[in-house]
């Protein structure tokens, strides 16, 4: 077995397409997510909004790890949502709530657990999170992903940094992949002015066909893995 490969949010969208574009022979692909991913056979179908289900997410990476005796571990965290979008206030409580917790709490959390599973272990590894330019930028309707993006982008380099005073064998990286035709960008376009005021920005990447196809983007994200980028590395796979 070549690597170990562990994906949340792979059951569509960008994560899928990473699973279906992996390239790494062999490798034993571990996916979380509410749904399962098509063609992969180790499934752990959990709601990570939830924080009961992170000690379980902790406990199969612990597992998994254990019973390794390859040379590469590598998590991609992909999960995340965008609903409900609209002013802070004004949307459903329970729905905010759980969207801050799987775009802010769920990635620092999974992501200490990942590192924790694999303090014993010879392995190489690297904690791969997908970023956007949200982070940076002030969209109205978008608070908690805004600010989700922006948390994550910051753990990852701090992350990056401890990880490089310990010897540097775990590596973090965060790459946004620009804009990408999936169902989010779907339910962006027919989000009314109101609750997302730039909506007709993106209207008008999807007319002027700017939006770029899953696999086409995951092939260019698989290689960054592979680089010797700098550990904490915050970037856009459209500038590197």
């Amino acid at each position: 077995m070549s690597a170990l490969v562990f994906v949340t949010g792979g059951s569509s969208g960008i994560g899928r397409a990473l699973i279906e574009t992996l390239p790494f022979p062999d490798a034993r692909v571990v996916h979380f997510a509410r749904r399962p991913a098509p063609g992969v056979a180790v499934n752990h179908c959990v709601d990570l909004a939830d924080p009961r289900a992170w000690p379980e997410v902790a406990g199969v990476f612990t597992r998994e790890v254990a019973t390794f005796d390859g040379d590469r571990v590598v998590l991609v965290h992909a999960a995340g949502v965008l609903t409900p979008i609209g002013f802070a206030g004004e949307v459903d409580g329970d729905a905010y709530r759980a969207h801050v917790l799987l775009n802010s709490a769920a990635p620092q959390v999974l992501g200490d657990a990942f590192l924790r599973a694999l303090r014993d272990s010879p392995a190489a590894a690297t904690l791969f999170f997908i970023g956007s330019g949200a982070a940076t930028s002030v969209y109205e309707g978008w608070s908690g992903y805004c600010a989700g993006k922006a948390a994550v982008d910051h753990w990852t380099r701090v992350v990056g940094a401890e990880q490089d005073r310990r010897g540097g064998r775990r590596r973090v990286l965060c790459v946004a992949p620009g804009v990408v035709a999936t169902a989010m960008q779907d339910e962006i376009r027919t989000t009314a002015e109101r609750d997302f005021p730039a909506v007709a920005q993106f209207r008008a990447l999807h007319g002027d066909g700017v939006l770029r196809e899953p696999h086409d983007v995951a092939r260019e994200l698989w290689p960054l893995v592979e680089r010797d980028l700098p550990n904490g590395s915050v970037l856009d796979v459209r500038k590197v």
